[in-house]
């Protein structure tokens, strides 16, 4: 059962928000030497998702000031999906050096040895925290406390199942909030500002929207359905105006404690937008490597440092980010894996020939386990060289067709060669690196312990995902004694480990009996007591590709089970099968016995 929010955690919540706005000190007398950052990244929102991009019905007048009042980018890229992107930019490194792959299976997971900017800035006396979606491991040390936050509230998949009074993770532990989750992070955000107001921060605010399902309040989402939009695109649009309410927010709270000349305020998004709606023109959406996958809007606003209306033409990307940051504020750049990013700190100051003319960008979406060599393109300061799923590769001028239309590889065959092998060069490196398995670390005294969640999980026989497999969903259809399911561990600290299964069972199935083991050494149950809740009600807008949310589950204790140091397969087998079908399972927890 989740915990109900401690008098320790609330400061995190709207009621403390008021004391704070009533009593709180202000920074009237008081100048950070080290400027602070407050960077913003939202989820599935695309170029075309903000009004200072031409988006003539879209209301976003916070995220088109804060453009006017600082840099505009033109032309800065992600990746084609929200985890790789989240690597990149976190690391300044393209996302499958850092062990980022996919989006789910634990193949979002970073290696824990990547550096962070929360790592630096943190190492350099800053406060660190993020507030929203992390998606780049659920496990120490790659989960957010582990890379370099001092403070996480949110979740750690790639998706949310429900928006409104939903639990969240506030550094480990599950509290049961109240509201719209977009503003809940915000009021946390503003409320870890207000404390540290008089020290230099950084806070990462990885918002999940307008990432589905498409659930919002009744008053943004009428304000586009009046105006004629399908139930798609009238969620998103929605779901971007509370973003942008709630960035007036933030940038209110800096301008009322007096911080906002000393804070680089960041605003950008992850991938292309979710779906086919106004995109200003360009060719793709998310999960597609071509222009409208992959660029996104980029805004940079610090007072009396730059210029306000200055504009970046010159190609940049989520790789550039961290050594930016690192020059802006001053703090040396330490020593770590080599980054493939530039810092872009001279275009802020018109310093153009500071910055690469001729640089490459490289593009590649990957899909499940396989490690596909396409679909992927590179893109220079004119061309774009695009390889899909099928079919062969296609050069565009993106200057001339910015639509890319116009095949012109038979024009320029000598330049596609060379980017081309540019592309394969590229793949070569940045995957040399990448685990053949993905294991869960497990015994560390940080996290003593740990949830093996059913997507992580490998299975053979008549067993499968209720869903696609993505985060939330649960293994289910178990309806033979000759299945199985496993999960690769790590184990950092051998011993005794109490096995717990969270699980539901209806009752023409109690009575099934399962084994859990590894190696030698197994527990097992017999569920005989049934549960079965339904479903919670879930205020969607159109039908959810992602699983919908069950009430609750429940724990059963199996048992202490013996773990060696090293490699190990945790593996579930139902031994007995009662009536139709086995248990459905949603994790495995471990419990170290100390």
């Amino acid at each position: 059962m989740p915990l109900r929010i401690p008098p320790s955690l609330m400061p995190f919540f709207p009621m403390i928000l008021f004391l704070f706005a009533t009593f709180g000190c202000t920074s009237e007398d008081h100048e950070a030497v080290q400027p602070n950052i407050l960077l913003i990244m939202t989820d599935d929102q695309g170029f075309g998702d903000v009004g200072y991009h031409g988006n003539p019905d879209i209301r976003t007048p916070h995220m088109d000031k804060l453009a006017g009042e600082g840099a505009w980018f033109r032309q800065f890229y992600v990746s084609s999906v929200c985890a790789p992107t989240r690597a990149s930019l976190l690391t300044g490194r393209y996302s499958m050096r850092t062990g980022t792959q996919w989006v789910t299976r634990n193949l979002e997971s970073m290696h824990s040895d990547e550096t962070t900017f929360a790592h630096i800035f943190r190492d350099a006396g800053y406060k660190t925290a993020a507030f929203g979606k992390w998606h780049n491991g659920e496990h120490y040390p790659s989960d957010p406390n582990g890379m370099g936050f001092d403070l996480f509230f949110g979740f750690n998949g790639g998706h949310h199942n429900n928006y409104f009074d939903t639990e969240l993770e506030y550094n480990g532990e599950r509290v049961q909030t109240e509201g719209y989750i977009t503003d809940v992070l915000t009021d946390s955000t503003i409320a870890f500002i207000r404390r540290n107001y008089d020290q230099p921060f950084l806070a990462y605010v990885p918002y999940n929207t307008p990432h589905s399902p498409f659930q919002l309040p009744d008053e943004y989402y009428d304000r586009y359905t009046a105006k004629g939009y399908d139930a798609r695109t009238a969620s998103a649009y929605g779901m971007v105006e509370n973003i942008d309410d709630n960035l007036g927010r933030l940038l209110h709270t800096l301008d009322e404690l007096n911080l906002a000349d000393n804070t680089i305020v960041i605003f950008l998004t992850d991938n292309g937008p979710n779906g086919h709606r106004y995109n200003a023109f360009m060719r793709g959406i998310k999960a597609s490597v071509h222009e409208g996958g992959v660029r996104v809007p980029l805004f940079m606003r610090w007072p009396d440092k730059i210029t306000g209306g200055t504009v970046i033409e010159k190609l940049t990307a989520h790789i550039d980010m961290l050594p930016t940051l690192v020059e802006l504020t001053g703090i040396p750049q330490p020593e770590n894996k080599p980054l493939d990013g530039n810092s872009f700190a001279g275009l802020l100051f018109s310093q153009e020939n500071e910055f690469p003319d001729d640089r490459l960008l490289f593009f590649h979406h990957s899909r499940w386990d396989s490690l596909e060599v396409y679909p992927g393109s590179v893109r220079n300061n004119r061309y774009r060289y695009v390889r899909g799923y099928t079919g062969d590769w296609e050069l565009f001028d993106m200057k001339a067709d910015p639509g890319e239309r116009f095949d012109i590889t038979h024009l320029y065959p000598a330049l596609a060669d060379s980017l081309r092998q540019a592309y394969y060069r590229w793949f070569d490196d940045v995957t040399a690196n990448l685990p053949s398995e993905r294991r869960i670390p497990v015994g560390y005294e940080e996290a003593p312990n740990i949830t093996m969640p059913a997507p992580q999980a490998f299975f053979e026989g008549e067993i499968g995902y209720n869903g696609a497999g993505w985060a939330n969903d649960w293994l289910d259809n178990w309806t033979s004694t000759d299945a199985s399911a496993w999960w690769y561990l790590d184990v950092i600290n051998p011993g005794l480990y109490t096995v717990l299964a969270e699980y539901t069972v209806a009752e023409e199935n109690r009575g099934t009996r399962v084994r859990f083991s590894v190696g030698e050494s197994y527990v097992e149950g017999v569920f005989s007591q049934t549960y079965d809740p339904g479903f919670i009600h879930s205020p969607d807008r159109l039908t959810r590709g992602e699983v919908y949310e069950k009430e609750s589950w429940t724990m059963k204790n199996l048992g202490e089970i013996q773990l060696s140091e090293g490699y190990q397969r945790f593996t579930a087998k139902a031994l007995e099968i009662t009536g139709e079908a086995s248990i459905e399972l949603k994790s495995i927890r471990l419990h170290r016995v100390e």
